[in-house]
């Protein structure tokens, strides 16, 4: 892979990171059902994004002056919930409840619904637009929010996305950063076979974007690319993440059918309690 220091498949993963992909598998084996692989590409880039970089008060997610993170990709939501719960917007014990009648966690994130969450996503490629609107806002009010949004590259083959970059780069939104979960398989397949997205890097620059490419699971070059943003004043950011699907459960890494999962063997359970600790 280009750019890349680590292997994003070999880096290892520390004790938080395992920490919150047990509370995403609590969640799941409650509901019975889930997303597997496209939350557990993104725990490092959301939980980065959520210890390090956005401003939020937790116990007031609704406060004006807070930074705007919004998963495009929503049927990501459980990685989301598990940093959220993680840091207090709301208890632990909602994870118990995913999908469930007298729950608040959904299949896919709800605005309005779920504290923390800032836009309801899952009907794919509407959050850069969302995100969009958002920057213009915090720009007419004056205001210094900033607003990221997590996309998937499957995510990309939507052209809406791309209307949503062209408008970026015209009204030169600096506050705005385009954080793609490059984890290179969607729901039914290679995105490089559904719909070819390289080079990907050159596509966000020809759309006025400045770009920078990490490892997904590199925490520390995660911090290190999010805090050097903007990249450039007056131009919108993309930070493309090289991650592995699955990350981290290794029944499921690389492996397209693990994007929704639902029931687990006993044979495919020892291997997660192996990999990630726990019960």
């Amino acid at each position: 892979m280009p750019n890349l220091i680590h292997d994003p498949l070999t880096i290892p993963l520390d004790a938080r990171s395992k920490a919150l992909r047990r509370l995403i598998m609590d969640a799941l084996l409650a509901a019975g059902r889930g997303h597997v692989g496209p939350a557990m590409s993104l725990v490092e880039i959301l939980r980065v994004l959520y210890d390090d970089v956005l401003k939020l008060r937790p116990k007031e997610p609704d406060w004006p002056g807070r930074d705007r993170c919004i998963l495009s990709k929503g049927h990501g939501c459980l990685a989301l919930y598990a940093v959220l719960a993680d840091r207090g917007f709301f208890p632990k014990r909602e994870l118990q409840r995913f999908c469930a009648d007298d729950g608040i966690l959904g299949g896919h994130p709800e605005r309005g619904l779920v504290p923390g969450v800032e836009a309801s996503t899952g009907a794919l490629g509407h959050g850069l637009s969302i995100g969009v609107g958002m920057g213009l806002a915090a720009r007419l009010r004056k205001r210094a929010n900033r607003v990221f949004v997590v996309l998937g590259d499957g995510e990309l083959n939507e052209g809406s996305v791309w209307e949503a970059a062209m408008s970026a780069a015209k009204h030169g939104l600096s506050s705005l950063t385009a954080i793609v979960d490059n984890n290179r398989l969607q729901s039914y397949g290679p995105v490089a076979e559904v719909m070819p997205m390289a080079p990907l890097a050159d596509k966000f620059r020809s759309f006025g974007f400045v770009v920078e490419e990490v490892n997904g699971h590199d925490v520390d070059a995660l911090r290190a690319a999010f805090r050097r943003l903007p990249f450039v004043r007056e131009q919108p950011s993309a930070v493309i993440c090289n991650t592995v699907k699955g990350k981290g459960v290794p029944p499921a890494e690389h492996n397209a059918a693990w994007h929704h999962r639902a029931r687990l063997n006993d044979e495919e359970l020892g291997a997660i309690r192996a990999a990630l600790g726990g019960k």
